[in-house]
């Protein structure tokens, strides 16, 4: 899992962060690209089902010897799924013996939460507002 990835989803960031939410202020091209990573590995059916099993685990860890049932696919391509998932810093894996448990990252989903999220009290830009206008509609 790369350090970059971990920065952006704000695993060691302050309460600030170093991404705005989306609705505040515009991504930098940088920001842009990363959270595009993680948003691309939640855009399959698959990575999605198994974000959702091992978040969803009582005790908060699930093994992968649990989670390749649940699916029509083989192994090595579960394992590939995972390995997105984890490269996008949404979850963590540790090995034991011949199996490998998986952990959500909790700050990784409350950092997207808060991306997504608008401020409190402050209104959205008027629906019909058009670009470089002030005030009324030319």
């Amino acid at each position: 899992m790369s350090n970059q990835e971990l920065e952006v989803l704000g695993r060691d960031a302050g309460a600030e962060g170093c991404c705005p939410g989306l609705l505040s202020a515009p991504l930098d091209e940088e920001q842009a690209v990363v959270l595009a990573k993680v948003f691309k590995a939640l855009g399959d059916p698959v990575r999605l089902r198994l974000l959702s099993m091992i978040a969803s685990r009582a005790g908060g860890e699930v093994c992968v010897c649990d989670l390749t049932p649940a699916f029509d696919l083989s192994q090595p391509t579960i394992s590939h799924h995972l390995k997105l998932l984890r490269e996008a810093g949404l979850i963590a894996s540790e090995r034991r013996g011949t199996w490998v448990y998986y952990r959500l990252l909790p700050e990784a989903t409350d950092r997207l939460a808060g991306i997504l999220t608008r401020p409190g009290g402050e209104p959205l830009p008027a629906a019909g507002a058009r670009c470089g206008s002030v005030g009324a509609d030319a």
